[in-house]
């Protein structure tokens, strides 16, 4: 794919999932979470040139930068994403404010890298960006799903996890 309908599938696939995440939804652990990071990863992966041939130290580095930002960003937004149980047992999870600021330090660090890279001619290709939201979104995924079968009391059901018995039930203190 040409650099332009990377970025294009990027910001949709980005658009979609974020706006997708402030809504309630439920979690369920059991079904394919780790499909859409799979197959980011294998598109990202398929495509020459992820690495520059003039400076491949520094494009290696720059990527491992870039996926370890990107899990980074997958672990904070899964931990400030809200969980709760509903009487019938069925898990919810809702991104919270937090997530956006995760978010935006997430978009931060990446421009940070893409303007290091570009500061020491390093060509950065659209495909480690697409790595990267792969290995995020993965991480996310699958705490959420972890998150979503932790033991919880029924004595607790419509409550989130971690409120004490005089709290208002729904959401999850961040």
């Amino acid at each position: 794919m040409s650099g332009l309908v990377d970025t294009l599938v990027i910001v949709v696939v980005a658009m979609l999932v974020i706006a997708r995440q402030f809504r309630a939804t439920p979690t369920d652990g059991e079904r394919r979470w780790w499909l859409l990071p799979a197959i980011l990863a294998v598109v990202a992966l398929r495509e020459p040139g992820i690495l520059d041939d003039r400076y491949p130290t520094a494009s290696a580095l720059l990527l491992g930068a870039e996926l370890l930002v990107g899990l980074a960003t997958g672990a904070g937004w899964a931990w400030t994403t809200r969980i709760w149980v509903e009487p019938d047992g069925t898990v919810w999870s809702r991104s919270s404010g937090a997530s956006v600021a995760v978010w935006l330090v997430g978009i931060g660090l990446r421009v940070g890298l893409f303007a290091l890279g570009a500061a020491v001619g390093v060509h950065q290709d659209s495909s480690a960006l697409l790595l990267g939201l792969a290995g995020t979104l993965l991480v996310r995924a699958g705490i959420l799903a972890w998150r979503g079968r932790l033991p919880h009391p029924a004595v607790d059901a419509g409550r989130a996890y971690g409120d004490s018995t005089s709290a208002p039930a729904g959401k999850e203190r961040v």
